[in-house]
């Protein structure tokens, strides 16, 4: 039993408000045969949706089966549309590229029913409305009354208790329409039919009961209805909520799913290949653009690298006081004379000393490693100490230290003052090897692993200096004496030649 308690439906659009319902209460019997008549604007079609769950009342009430569905969810509508409810439209929404059978098949593929369940049903309903032998047909090879029987058999394949129909004669001729309405009164035999029509002919001639709307209100009802004076209705009512087991929720098999989806292809093959297409060429640009950016992104973080590599960020263990200098300077400029005649000094040294400061860099190198996150963006951090490897050679049956060369204390210079001349310069190696591995390329032996073993950088050309072959005690020292003699006093130049090759192993 299908019961409307004042449903009022409103559509707004702006400040335009269109009352498509206007309080409309009805009490449908189980099994009968309702035709809606009206002129067009007058709610016939909301009503029919709002019966079917297509649209939602904004107020009032609909009650099924004496249960009301003002708390009904989406989930719960779903459920009532796939088994209560066939819907036959006008333009019976068929599905062109699919047979007459899998239109049919199609309103009981999301109720969980087995492929073979659903050709058998599919089948009788077919046959029920007279087109048992039309089933591989396409809807395009059919007449308009024929395509009104599939959209009635796709209608009743569920079984369902009510069957909404919306101007089902209204593109169809006289003698077609008289066949669906004849299709439409046997079927009410047995269930609830509520028809929406502009044709009072066919509403008179088929129908039991034609209930009239005009403005959204019910202006007339041939045969109005009080369930609680059919004692029988009432108990059927009962009956049926006490026996009543919770329907299965709409739903669809994965592999039914694939199935539809891979028919539905298969019947447009130029879309689908031109869409494959299109979507190939979308994802091969993507990666493309991917792959150039992750190539672009690379190229700048080994520029970065090999920048900060030649360029690390340091800290030294003395600190400059600018201000100190700047002050320093500063009393380098001309000032008035003092008013005594005595001389007196100015003190530039101490000022510059003072600018120095000593810098803590246990504390500092601990808070760098362990309490600060510089280390997630750092590629290592090094110690580097004011210590010169010692280096001895075996000279003409002495011992001879080579590095820092005696020579050069012998003219009484300092090893830092002749720095910029070249001097062989030794360094720490980084303890992340990926800073020196991926940027060398090693000819010979291998990396250094303990703090007694030494590698020696070659140019880019695979040369070193002069002062580094000396240095490693490969030339005669007695050379070298003679040329820092040279350098430092101008005396005559020695006559050194080539100094030729060495192989890796020297």
């Amino acid at each position: 039993m299908l019961q409307l308690r004042d449903i009022r439906k409103q559509y707004k659009t702006a400040a335009l408000v269109q009352n498509a319902l206007d309080g409309v209460t009805l009490n449908l019997r189980d099994r009968e045969f309702v035709a809606i008549l009206g002129p067009s604007g007058s709610g016939k079609t909301t009503l029919l949706n709002v019966i079917g769950g297509l649209d939602r009342y904004d107020s009032g009430d609909l009650i099924i089966n004496g249960v009301s569905t003002k708390k009904y969810r989406d989930r719960d509508w779903d459920t009532y549309r796939n088994h209560s409810i066939g819907f036959v439209f006008q333009s019976y929404n068929l599905i062109p590229h699919q047979t007459v059978l899998a239109n049919v098949e199609l309103a009981l593929t999301i109720s969980g029913m087995s492929a073979a369940g659903r050709r058998k049903l599919a089948k009788e309903a077919l046959a029920k409305v007279g087109l048992a032998e039309q089933v591989h047909k396409r809807p395009s090879q059919l007449s308009g009354g024929q395509m009104q029987r599939v959209a009635i058999a796709r209608a009743l394949v569920n079984n369902p208790d009510i069957l909404l129909a919306d101007e089902p004669t209204g593109a169809l001729d006289s003698e077609t329409s008289i066949q669906v309405m004849e299709l439409l009164k046997e079927v009410a035999q047995d269930r609830l039919v509520v028809m929406v029509t502009h044709n009072p002919e066919l509403a008179e001639q088929y129908a039991t009961r034609i209930v009239r709307i005009k403005d959204g209100k019910v202006t007339d009802d041939t045969d109005p209805y009080d369930p609680m004076t059919d004692p029988e209705a009432v108990a059927r009512m009962q009956q049926k909520r006490r026996r009543k087991k919770r329907k299965k929720q709409a739903s669809m098999s994965f592999l039914t799913a694939l199935l539809l989806s891979f028919n539905n292809l298969l019947t447009k093959k130029a879309r689908t290949l031109l869409v494959a297409i299109a979507g190939s060429i979308g994802i091969i640009g993507i990666a493309l653009i991917q792959s150039l950016s992750n190539g672009v992104n690379d190229y700048i973080d080994s520029i970065e690298e090999n920048t900060v590599l030649q360029y690390p960020i340091t800290m030294s263990g003395t600190g400059v006081n600018m201000a100190a200098y700047m002050e320093a300077f500063a009393d380098l400029q001309e000032k008035e004379k003092a008013e005594s005649d005595a001389v007196t000094v100015n003190q530039i040294m101490r000022k510059f000393t003072s600018g120095l400061t000593k810098n803590d860099l246990k504390s500092a190198a601990a808070y760098l490693r362990y309490e600060s996150d510089i280390m997630d963006y750092a590629k290592a951090m090094e110690y580097s100490y004011a210590i010169e490897p010692q280096i001895y050679s075996v000279y003409e049956g002495k011992l001879r230290r080579i590095h820092p060369d005696e020579s050069i204390d012998n003219t009484g210079m300092s090893v830092s003052s002749l720095g910029s001349f070249g001097m062989t310069a030794m360094f720490m190696l980084p303890e992340n090897k990926v800073l020196y591995e991926d940027s060398y390329e090693l000819k010979s032996g291998k990396w250094p692993e303990d703090k007694n073993e030494l590698v020696l950088v070659l140019g880019s050309d695979g040369t070193i200096t002069d002062i580094a072959a000396y240095a490693l005690g490969l030339r005669p020292s007695k050379e070298f004496d003679e040329l820092m003699q040279a350098l430092i006093y101008g005396k005559a130049v020695p006559e050194v030649g080539d100094m030729g090759e060495y192989t890796y192993e020297e």
